[in-house]
């Protein structure tokens, strides 16, 4: 992309580059799930995130200094650069081992033991989840050659209708949030907030993406302490809280001539406030909960089409967000995303089950009723 010579080449650059983040964002938490201990999992499956985070705030700080470049040279250099990760991580999948779990339905159970060996404290610890691996994949080879996609969409079983839900809400809700438009028009909510300086605007920007890095390391380190329901829950009602917030500030200076700097400075926080209580809950969880709640047999195809769900709902909400907004202002669209986490939050606390410390051949019982219902006592 950066040495397109014209617009076609340029979105063609695009398609190639979304197909790949796509493979990326499905095989990369299902893969890290698979290959993790039960008592680490929520920490390695929340790796995805922390990077994307990480480099959308590289991507702030890195697009400020090339802006003083020519205005020909600095937006190729911005996409160019991207190639350089890129190759870094083609040349390190090379040295990967397989995924155990897929290596066990393949019949190379020798190879999956030294696999999980290399994965496990101790030997002991290794044979204990082959045989769980093994036993699960008893139970999907029973299921060969009836459709995966029947089982999932056609004629699921309450338990796999519950984990499609529990996936699929999710996924939806992670994206309907609106932080994905949120980080990319930065910089026309703060104009509206009625911050106009360009060094201002980068400054703040970048205090964004500071906050929302910390604050997704800081989950990914306590995820398997504090489980996934408690920090889910934290995160929406966060949320919720921050986005009616913005709402109320973006409101009161739509309606101010003076623009008085308790409101931009409400509207300031309550953004960094919104992605930052991101990154506590949907952010990194939606990653791990989509790549452990499925079993086996339905993992691949499951996770599939839960995060097309979550991509098709991003697309949506980053190509309407500006279109709304000017229909009914930033601060009735605040509003709206504000409601739409509160109802988020009740999805969660009634269908989203803890998974801390189970293995992924343990989960699937997790969404039977009676475990559900536990699940929700005991917090």
């Amino acid at each position: 992309m950066g040495l397109a010579p014209s617009y076609p080449f340029l979105m063609a650059g695009r398609i190639i580059a979304g197909i790949g983040v796509g493979y990326a964002l499905m095989i990369a938490p299902v893969y890290t799930a698979e290959l993790s201990p039960a008592m680490n999992r929520g920490l390695l499956s929340s790796f995805p995130e922390i990077f994307i985070t990480v480099g959308i705030l590289l991507g702030y700080i890195s697009n400020y200094a090339l802006s003083y470049l020519p205005q020909h040279l600095n937006w190729r250099l911005m996409l160019g650069i991207a190639a350089l990760p890129s190759v870094a991580i083609g040349i390190g999948v090379t040295s990967m081992p397989e995924s155990p779990r897929w290596l066990v339905m393949k019949g190379r159970v020798q190879e999956a033991k030294t696999v999980l060996i290399r994965t496990s404290q101790n030997e002991e610890e290794a044979n204990l989840r082959l045989a769980e691996i093994t036993k699960a994949a008893s139970v999907s080879a029973q299921w060969a050659g009836k459709g995966v996609w029947t089982e999932l969409l056609v004629h699921p079983t309450r338990s796999v209708r519950r984990i499609l839900i529990a996936a699929i809400g999710m996924n939806f809700f992670m994206q309907a949030s609106g932080n994905d438009a949120v980080v990319y028009y930065t910089p026309e909510v703060f104009k509206a907030a009625g911050i106009h300086k360009r060094k201002q605007l980068v400054v703040i920007t970048i205090i964004m993406g500071i906050s929302k890095a910390s604050f997704v390391l800081l989950s990914a380190l306590y995820l398997d302490r504090f489980g996934r329901r408690p920090l889910l829950l934290l995160g929406t009602i966060g949320m919720t809280i921050s986005l009616a917030a913005l709402g109320l500030g973006s409101k009161f200076l739509e309606h101010s001539t003076t623009k008085p700097t308790w409101a931009i400075a409400l509207s300031v926080l309550a953004v960094c406030a919104d992605v930052s209580f991101f990154s506590i809950g949907l952010g990194p969880i939606t990653w791990v909960y989509s790549s452990e709640v499925f079993p086996l047999r339905l993992r691949a195809q499951g996770t599939s089409l839960a995060v097309s769900v979550n991509r098709l709902v991003s697309g949506a909400v980053a190509m309407s967000f500006l279109s709304i907004s000017k229909e009914i202002t930033f601060g009735g669209m605040f509003f709206v995303l504000s409601g739409i986490m509160a109802t988020a939050t009740v999805f969660f606390y009634f269908w989203i089950p803890e998974t801390k410390g189970k293995t992924l051949e343990e989960i699937g019982a997790l969404f039977e009723d009676d475990a559900i219902s536990d699940g929700r006592e005991s917090e």
